[in-house]
């Protein structure tokens, strides 16, 4: 299998998620904007704004390629000379705080060498933590790690909890999920179902979405609930801006800025110092934002 190859069947991954956004949506479409990158290759960005459900979401698609410079080596882990890089990447921020904001990416690398790896993950950051949705989202997630390999899961799921951290605030971004990096046949799958493996997480990405999404979707919002997803949100941002290393290989390889931005959302706020009710559901959401909970034993 070749890295065009690979490329193609991103494209068509990200075609297929967005038209079943669309219909989940059922307010707004996508808008592309097709882009192209200087020192090599482009993409499609696709936003959706102002929806029924979405506030603002993106469905990314990129294919690019060219010299690895010394800013890349510096901040990034990439070695060698020329590097190709293609995947899509999904983020979207949801109108009603009792639906959650959610997070994927699948993503491949290859290097002049011939060294390649994929990578990806997907993870939930509710505005309110529901432990029942919770499992429910990692279920899910499970089932597809199980049907590859049974290790999957567990050491995803541990990765996860160890990427989508906030060390500046010893908190998690969510109820995580899975992540994982450089992957390759060393992990006794071929290369051919290493992508299969990424592409049925990303077809599977809508239905899962969507199961969150019908159980907070109609419910009615309190002036102290959309503050608390702002809240929220700036958490969101936080970890994007300071934390993620896809947002920071996108800058520094010379990426388009609006497209690697598109994970922020359009409204977010900041509390200097917030005092909560210590029984509030605000608090208890806090008190959720902890690595090593088995979520799938909570409920």
């Amino acid at each position: 299998m070749t890295k065009e190859e690979v490329a193609v069947a991103m494209k068509g991954l990200q075609n297929r998620i967005c038209k079943q956004l669309e219909e989940l949506d059922g307010g707004s479409v996508f808008v592309q904007d097709l882009w192209s990158r200087a020192d090599g290759g482009g993409g499609r960005t696709r936003i959706l704004q102002d929806g029924k459900l979405i506030e603002k979401g993106g469905v990314n698609f990129s294919e690019v390629h060219g010299e690895v410079t010394k800013m890349m080596r510096n901040n990034t882990e990439i070695t060698g000379d020329s590097f190709f890089a293609t995947g899509v990447s999904i983020v979207l921020h949801p109108r009603n705080p009792h639906v959650p904001i959610i997070h994927m990416n699948v993503r491949y690398f290859e290097m002049d060498n011939g060294v390649y790896w994929f990578g990806g993950g997907i993870d939930l950051t509710p505005h309110y933590i529901v432990p029942m949705q919770a499992a429910s989202f990692h279920r899910s997630l499970k089932t597809i790690c199980d049907s590859y390999s049974p290790e999957f899961y567990p050491r995803f799921k541990e990765w996860a909890d160890d990427y989508f951290y906030l060390p500046h605030r010893d908190e998690t971004r969510g109820v995580g999920g899975i992540f994982f990096d450089h992957i390759s046949e060393s992990e006794a799958l071929t290369k051919s179902q290493i992508l299969e493996f990424c592409l049925e997480l990303g077809d599977t990405f809508p239905t899962i979405y969507s199961e969150q999404v019908k159980l907070g979707r109609d419910k009615t919002v309190s002036e102290q609930e959309n503050d608390w997803m702002n809240y929220r949100r700036g958490r969101y941002v936080e970890f994007n801006l300071v934390n993620d290393r896809g947002t920071k290989f996108g800058l520094v390889s010379g990426g388009r800025t609006e497209s690697i931005l598109m994970s922020l959302p359009k409204n977010a706020g900041w509390v200097y110092n917030i005092q909560l009710e210590s029984d509030s559901r605000e608090q208890e959401t806090l008190d959720y934002l902890k690595k090593g909970i088995e979520w799938i034993s909570v409920c």
